[in-house]
């Protein structure tokens, strides 16, 4: 399933040529991860309540095109695999247009009283329903 995140890039998220910063794809690509958790009916709250977190482990950003100032992005978002220890995201950012602008791969670990952790069969089970692997985001 992918899960798309509309988003206007503004002057504080730029860098001194007006281009996204670098920095800021991560807090964009979080954004779009959060909807996406949203969506499927799994706010961090209620991971939460349920006695999770989703620590980020690894990410790699591969840019493609710059990003300009008060462009309108659009972020795709999908988990590409997933078990009961980890979550892989394949996220990408479109400008408005239809370029790609960049691709992000990343990992985050299931935590819980501060070590990773197994998340329960039910759980695991639920996330597993929102895995796509068609490769033509």
């Amino acid at each position: 399933m992918v899960f798309e995140f509309t988003k206007k890039i503004y002057g504080y998220e730029c860098d001194v040529y007006g281009h996204l910063n670098n920095a800021n794809y991560l807090a964009v690509y979080e954004a779009a991860r959060v909807e996406a958790l949203l969506e499927m009916g799994m706010p961090i709250k209620k991971l939460l309540e349920k006695g999770y977190m989703l620590y980020l482990v690894k990410v790699e950003l591969d840019y493609k095109k710059s990003i300009e100032l008060e462009e309108i992005i659009k972020i795709k978002s999908r988990v590409i695999e997933h078990n009961r220890i980890k979550a892989v995201w394949d996220q990408r950012i479109y400008d408005s247009k239809g370029n790609l602008c960049n691709i992000g791969i990343i990992t985050g670990v299931y935590v819980s009283n501060g070590k990773t952790t197994r998340i329960d069969g039910e759980l695991c089970t639920f996330f597993d329903s929102f895995v796509d692997k068609d490769m033509s985001l």
